[in-house]
C-alpha cells in the first residue's frame, strides 16, 4: 500500500495557472475525493500525480520516492477514465489482461487475476463478450476490472461515473464504496458532484480556481465549513445566503437586513462581537428552516413571501422571498402551500453560519 505526498504542487499552461501551491497528504488505504467545479484544477492535479501531465513546481511523493520524473508505467499506480477506454476489438477478458501482457506476467498469474477481478466484480459471465455488447454499468466494471487485477499501490479515479444514467450512478457509488472497503488500496477520486464526493470519501478535498479551499470529513466540510464558496458548494440544495449587518443591542448580537432580523446564538455572537457594525453574510441551510410554531422564539423566525413550490415527495422545497434575499426551506410533505401565499418561518440558530462580507471566510 502507499501514501500519497504533495508538497506546493503547480501547474502552468502557457501563462494559465491552473494549479496552485497544493500541499496534500493521502494516507494509507485511504478514499480522497477531489471535487469542485469545471476548471478548478482537481482533474490536473489527478493527471499529475499519474505522470500523464509533468509537474510545473512542486513534489509529488508515492511513500518515500519523489516520482515527479518517474514514467506513469512505473508509477505502480492504476487509473479508470471517465469514458472507460477499452479496447473495442478485445474480450473483456482480453481487455483486462492487456495491461499485464504488457509487464510480462505468466498466463497462469493473468487467469488468476482475472479470475479474481471479476468474482469481486460480478462480471464471470462478461469475460467472453466484446465492450459493444456491454451496458454502461457493466463496462465501467470492467474498466474496474482492468485496474484491479495490476494490483497498485494507488488506484486514480477520473469521474468514473459521469457517463452513467442517475440510477446506475447511485448504483455504482454505492458498488465503488464497497469495493474500496474490499481491496483497502489508497485512492484518489475526481467529481463535480458534490453527493459523490460527501458518500464515497473518507476525506474530501474542495478546490476552486486551482486552489484547495479545505480538506476534511464529510461532516466537517458540511457542519462547519471554511468559506463561502465550501458552504455553498457542498449540500443539496445549496446553502441560503443574505447580506446582514452586525449589531449590538443590550448585549446580544444579531444579524440584520431588509425584512430579517435574527438573534445570534451565544457561541456565534462571541465570535461576531469583533465585527459589530460590519457588513457580513448569514448562511443557513434548507433543512434548518422550517414553518414557525408557537414554541419558536421570535427572534429566531421571520416572514416569507413563497414564490416556488417544489414537490419532491418526501419534502417541499419552498423558493421564499425575504426582502431582497431569496432563501430556500425544506418542509413537511404534508403542508398545503401555494404560490404567493404569505408564511411565517423560524430556523434552528445554532445552525447558524456568518461569513466576512470581503474575505468570504467562515467568521
Amino acid at each position: 500500500m502507499a501514501e500519497v505526498t504533495l508538497r506546493k504542487l503547480n501547474k502552468r499552461f502557457d501563462g494559465f495557472h491552473a494549479v496552485k501551491d497544493v500541499d496534500l497528504d493521502i494516507r494509507d488505504r485511504e478514499f480522497v475525493v477531489l471535487v469542485g467545479p469545471s476548471g478548478c484544477g482537481k482533474t490536473t492535479t489527478l493527471r499529475m500525480i499519474a505522470g500523464l501531465e509533468a509537474v510545473s513546481d512542486g513534489e509529488i511523493r508515492i511513500d518515500d520516492s519523489v516520482v515527479n520524473e518517474v514514467p506513469p508505467m512505473d508509477r505502480d499506480i492504476a487509473m479508470v477514465f471517465q469514458n472507460y477506454a477499452l479496447y473495442p476489438h478485445m474480450s473483456v477478458a482480453a481487455n483486462m489482461a492487456f495491461g499485464l501482457k504488457m509487464r510480462k506476467f505468466e498466463r497462469s498469474e493473468i487467469d488468476q487475476r482475472i479470475r479474481r477481478a471479476a468474482g469481486i466484480l460480478g462480471i464471470e459471465s462478461l469475460l467472453d463478450r466484446k465492450p459493444r455488447q456491454l451496458s454502461g454499468g457493466q463496462r465501467q466494471r470492467v474498466a474496474l476490472g482492468r485496474a484491479i487485477v495490476r494490483d497498485p499501490k494507488v488506484f486514480l479515479f477520473d469521474e468514473p461515473l459521469s457517463n452513467l444514467d442517475a440510477k446506475l450512478r447511485v448504483q455504482m457509488r454505492v458498488e465503488l464504496k464497497k469495493l474500496h472497503e474490499r481491496l483497502a488500496v489508497t485512492s484518489v477520486y475526481v467529481t463535480h458532484d458534490q453527493v459523490e464526493a460527501m458518500t464515497l470519501g473518507d476525506r474530501v478535498v474542495v478546490m476552486k480556481d486551482g486552489v484547495v479551499q479545505q480538506v476534511g470529513e464529510p461532516l466537517t466540510l458540511y457542519n462547519n465549513p471554511a468559506n463561502r464558496f465550501v458552504a455553498g458548494f457542498i449540500g443539496s440544495p445549496a446553502m441560503n445566503f443574505a447580506d446582514v449587518t452586525l449589531r449590538e443591542s443590550n448585549g446580544r448580537m444579531a444579524a440584520e437586513a431588509d425584512g430579517l432580523r435574527i438573534e445570534l446564538p451565544p457561541e456565534l455572537a462571541a465570535r461576531a462581537r469583533a465585527h459589530t457594525g460590519a457588513k457580513a453574510i448569514l448562511g443557513i441551510r434548507p433543512e434548518n428552516i422550517h414553518v414557525a410554531t408557537a414554541g419558536d422564539a421570535p427572534e429566531h423566525c421571520f416572514d416569507a413571501g413563497i414564490e416556488v413550490v417544489e414537490q419532491l415527495g418526501s419534502e417541499i422545497l419552498l423558493d421564499t422571498r425575504v426582502g431582497p434575499a431569496l432563501f430556500v426551506a425544506s418542509i413537511e410533505p404534508t403542508l398545503q402551500v401555494r404560490p404567493h401565499d404569505k408564511l411565517r418561518l423560524a430556523l434552528r440558530p445554532e445552525r447558524l453560519h456568518l461569513f466576512d462580507a470581503q474575505s468570504e471566510q467562515a467568521i
